[in-house]
């Protein structure tokens, strides 16, 4: 595997050095990465730097990078969806463990701590709108990780099979897989105030998470039976669009990773607020202090 040498057109390389969707080079990489959605966010994570030592933006990846208590740390932007995973966390992998002059794997591997600071809708009445909910295991039904040798391996199979027949997954949908964050990561930052959830990504805002405008549904019994079922004595907690393949594609190549959400909306209840960003603000301090 090490000998491999990895093609200009599978590792597309920038004149500048830097990696192609990122732009950022591999000695401004740091061990510890906050991750977030929205760019305006980034700047947000880094008012809690001490220092700020470069700043990149390219399309919706906006990173800054600085320390904080004297440690080297990023706040990095990934868009929305399921899809900008697989680009942000191989991209974020290629800049630790491949060699940009020799195009080869290093034979030495470098763990990254990634926690992503997300917003979500709330599937259970019992949680309150800004309450962190972390995706202690996290469903894809984006599919991204299907196209990948070892994807069972890092999976929960049994939950899997346990969801599908009893939401009737639609065959014509892409295969959701389950996977679990990182235990140590889970423990250090949800300390014993976060919830910890099953957490769904969804491939879209709108139908994927049951929501109706013009278009009809093609499952519309789909929610409710999400909402009913348990594993292991644990219900499905929340929606967002991104931890699943965070978490993992951060398994499959030897990373920490998990995601901690606020809710903003409860499907359940039917309430949502705009007015997040102090919760928001208020997770980040948190997640920043024991990463």
């Amino acid at each position: 595997m090490n000998n491999k040498t990895i093609p200009n057109s599978e590792m597309i390389i920038n004149p500048d050095g830097s990696i192609f969707h990122l732009h950022l080079h591999p000695q401004q990489l740091t061990d510890r990465i906050i991750l977030c959605g929205d760019p305006g966010r980034v700047d947000m994570i880094a008012s809690f730097f001490d220092t700020k030592e470069f700043e990149v933006a390219s399309r919706e990846f906006h990173t800054i990078g600085g320390t904080y208590k004297g440690k080297p740390i990023m706040a990095l932007s990934h868009g929305i969806g399921p899809d900008n995973m697989d680009i942000v966390i191989n991209e974020l992998d290629a800049l630790a463990n491949i060699n940009f002059k020799t195009r080869q794997v290093k034979d030495t591997h470098r763990t990254l701590t990634m926690v992503r600071i997300g917003t979500s809708g709330a599937l259970q009445p019992e949680l309150k709108l800004g309450t962190p909910v972390i995706a202690e295991k996290a469903l894809g039904f984006d599919g991204v990780l299907n196209f990948y040798a070892g994807r069972n391996a890092v999976a929960d199979i049994d939950f899997e099979h346990a969801f599908c027949n009893a939401v009737k997954w639609n065959r014509l949908w892409a295969k959701p897989y389950v996977v679990d964050a990182d235990a140590e990561l889970v423990a250090r930052i949800g300390g014993n105030d976060m919830v910890r959830g099953n957490t769904i990504s969804a491939v879209g805002f709108y139908g994927p998470q049951g929501r109706e405008l013009r278009l009809q549904l093609a499952h519309p019994q789909l929610n409710s039976l999400i909402e009913k079922f348990s594993y292991k004595g644990r219900k499905i907690t929340n929606y967002e669009m991104e931890s699943a393949p965070l978490q993992g594609f951060a398994k499959m190549l030897g990373h920490k990773a998990m995601t901690v959400c606020s809710i903003i909306a409860n499907r359940n209840n039917h309430e949502a607020t705009p007015n997040y960003k102090t919760a928001i603000y208020d997770l980040i301090a948190t997640v920043i202090d024991r990463i």
